[in-house]
């Protein structure tokens, strides 16, 4: 036998029972099922994936060779949407927005005087917006840098 849960009481449960040939889904999203056939490979498959699918999924077998238990952390990572823009008052802003975990944004050139905001979402994404004043410069343009572990951009503005 082999059984799939999430931490909750509510939540989905996936069963397989191999001596009788038979599989029980309760609580699941369509978007949980086996990964390929319960019998031949009991792994769970979740897609698309999101947000919130994130916690503590908890594999348990019994066998004739004993129980066995098996606790998997689910974490969501998701990219951020990122944009570049100038204004009239001589700033490049530089947006990364709806990222999980937070991204990091630096300049090139690099500047002491960014300023940064960072919005939290209630969905648990993250919106990091970071300034510079280029009024002054000397520099033809402007490169902001936003690093995620989903992704790394570059993106560059004609400050001309």
């Amino acid at each position: 036998m082999v059984t799939w849960k999430t931490t909750c009481s509510t939540c989905c449960l996936l069963a397989y029972r191999r001596d009788r040939n038979e599989t029980m889904k309760l609580n699941c999203s369509e978007r949980m099922m086996w990964k390929y056939s319960p019998e031949s490979d009991p792994a769970l498959r979740i897609y698309p994936v999101n947000l919130g699918d994130e916690g503590n999924y908890t594999c348990e077998t019994a066998s004739s060779a004993g129980n066995f238990l098996f606790v998997s952390s689910l974490t969501v990572i998701v990219p951020p949407t990122v944009s570049l823009t100038s204004d009239r008052s001589g700033e490049a802003v530089c947006r990364a927005s709806a990222g999980k975990p937070a991204a990091e944004i630096s300049w090139i050139p690099a500047s002491n005087h960014s300023t940064e905001e960072e919005i939290h979402h209630p969905n648990g994404t993250v919106t990091r917006v970071s300034s510079i004043s280029w009024v002054n410069s000397t520099h033809p343009t402007v490169t902001c840098l936003v690093t995620h572990p989903a992704t790394n951009q570059t993106l560059s503005l004609d400050l001309s």
